[in-house]
């Protein structure tokens, strides 16, 4: 038998967020490789093994993926939201790149989910409508001086910011320490979004000031999404709801005007 790999993103929770590629890779495999509480989230199978492994062994994780597909497996590596964004994609190919040249006769394949900062922002409404980054807040695999680096540059810049990673137990004071740099060079008013376990039952989505938000930083945990607004960002209010949050395509003053000049 030949073996195969696939990179799978599994979304951010809910079921109905998997691709149907995704469903169909994950149907095929005949051995699942990742972060135990992602394989948790995938019904056990006759056939099908697992092999699950903590959440800071991702080169390891992949080395063993790799492996196993050598030997003729058809393997899927699971990650959750998607795997290209700060997860299993970019580590099977670190992996790959660093280990036997035979490996690189496997084909290796990634499907794509969807990820947490796009899951929090159609919660919201659209706050990603205009320019935005993503920046990881952990330091587990780079310096925190890269990380404030590039956060002063994004700031400087007027990018919508979303922060992955933003605290941990481990790391208790990231969050707090990105917030306050935001809090120099934006409006204390600039709308955040604290966006926690979208699509899973425990779902909760705080829409907050810059200067709540900061204050509220230790309120935030590692399954927290956190979206800091630029200075376009805008809230529509409603009597009976959050307000919906969105960032207008275009930088020209009026709200209602595109950059193709559509509304």
């Amino acid at each position: 038998m030949s073996g195969s790999l696939t990179i799978v993103g599994l979304g951010p929770g809910t079921p109905d967020w998997i691709t149907p590629a995704a469903q169909t890779a994950l149907d095929a495999a005949t051995d699942l490789v990742g972060y135990g509480p992602y394989l948790d989230r995938i019904p056990e199978r006759e056939g099908r093994t697992k092999h699950a492994s903590d959440n800071r062994v991702e080169v390891e994780r992949a080395g063993h993926a790799l492996a196993l597909a050598a030997e003729g497996k058809r393997v899927a590596v699971v990650s959750g939201g998607d795997p290209g964004v700060f997860a299993m994609a970019a580590a099977v190919f670190e992996a790959l790149e660093a280990g036997p040249e035979a490996w690189r006769a496997i084909p290796v394949t990634v499907e794509p989910g969807i990820t947490a900062m796009l899951a929090a922002a159609a919660r919201a409404g659209a706050p990603l409508g205009g320019d935005f980054c993503a920046i990881s807040l952990s330091d587990n695999l780079k310096p925190w001086e890269v990380v404030t680096a590039r956060l002063a540059a994004v700031l400087a810049a007027d990018l919508v910011i979303c922060l992955y990673n933003p605290i941990s137990k481990a790391r208790p004071w990231q969050l707090g320490k990105a917030l306050e740099l935001a809090c120099q060079h934006r409006d204390a008013a600039t709308p955040v979004l604290f966006a926690r376990a979208v699509g899973r039952p425990d779902e909760a989505l705080r829409i907050l000031t810059l200067a709540e938000a900061a204050a509220q930083a230790g309120t935030a945990d590692m399954a927290t999404l956190v979206m800091i607004g630029a200075s376009s960002t805008r809230l529509i209010a409603r009597e009976s709801a959050a307000p919906y949050v969105y960032t207008p395509r275009s930088v020209a003053s009026s709200p209602c005007v595109t950059s193709q000049g559509r509304t």
